[in-house]
């Protein structure tokens, strides 16, 4: 990161620290400053775990709008990634910030989200017991509180908005039907429809199509292109039918192995890669 954008990024941080005491500043949302055209940015990061390096000097960058898929072995350190990006664990060294202004190394996992950063697991987490439109209501970005809960009516932009995630993730029809018994694909997509409900900046997609039948997997990439540049997407991703569908032969991929960036271009620049080919593809 260049000196300037380091002190466009401090001016900015400045201005949305509020103080509440000496030495001490309150959090507070702040937007994310987008004007370098970068919506995240990894540099030098390190984290061991008992000697091992799950990261080492990993180094990337994603811009704004941008589709990146991220591939790589078991233990390359693609999740170790993420939890470093969404405050789940701490780097022994290194920087992330999101835009210019944020250090995300500074933020809680509750604070990373408040910013705009939206993360999915590999294994879908919604309301079971609930329906899908009451899923996609509890995610609304919307006061939170106790007594704002208890009083607080859906207002015609927010039924809208719900409308378009259901549209969107092909739950149209099913928005009345219990979420727990959703097919497994269709699990998957309720629980993307919530972060976007949260109208996130960047989203980071672990494995979303693990387990998805054929068309599933299809209508999925379909989604994500649709996303595309209204969201940065990070996809973690083994399956390369997917990956090739996602990059359709034009995206920049990203190869890890062994904690860093073995290789980064175009999927048939990586594929022809004599050590990815070795250490993760295979002949």
């Amino acid at each position: 990161m260049t000196p300037d954008l380091m002190e466009a990024g401090a001016a900015i941080r400045a201005a949305h620290a509020e103080k509440v005491a000496p030495g001490q500043a309150r959090f507070v949302a702040a937007e994310p400053y987008f004007g370098q055209g970068v919506a995240l940015y990894v540099e030098d990061i390190t984290v061991s775990f008992d000697g091992f390096k799950a990261l080492n000097k990993l180094n990337l960058t994603i811009n704004v709008g941008e589709l990146r898929c991220i591939i790589g072995p078991n233990g390359a350190g693609k999740t170790t990634m993420m939890d470093c990006i969404t405050g789940k664990t701490r780097p022994d060294s290194g920087k992330v910030f999101f835009g210019s202004n944020i250090d995300l190394l500074r933020l809680k996992e509750q604070q990373v989200s408040q910013i705009g950063v939206g993360r999915k697991f590999q294994k879908p987490t919604v309301y079971e017991q609930l329906n899908v439109f009451e899923n996609l209501e509890l995610a609304l970005k919307a006061d939170r509180r106790v007594r704002a809960s208890l009083f607080s009516r859906l207002s015609g932009a927010q039924l809208d908005r719900i409308g378009e995630v259901l549209t969107l993730i092909h739950l149209k029809d099913e928005a009345q039907r219990t979420a727990g018994l959703l097919s497994h694909g269709q699990k998957q997509w309720l629980e993307i429809g919530m972060l976007l409900m949260q109208d996130p900046k960047l989203l980071l997609l672990d494995e979303p199509v693990a387990g998805m039948t054929d068309e599933e997997t299809e209508r999925t990439a379909e989604l994500f292109l649709s996303l595309e540049g209204q969201h940065s997407l990070v996809v973690v991703e083994h399956d390369m039918k997917f990956v090739e569908q996602l990059t359709e032969g034009r995206k920049k991929v990203t190869v890890l192995h062994e904690g860093s960036v073995l290789a980064e271009g175009l999927l048939a620049d990586v594929q022809a890669n004599d050590k990815v080919v070795e250490v993760y593809l295979g002949r």
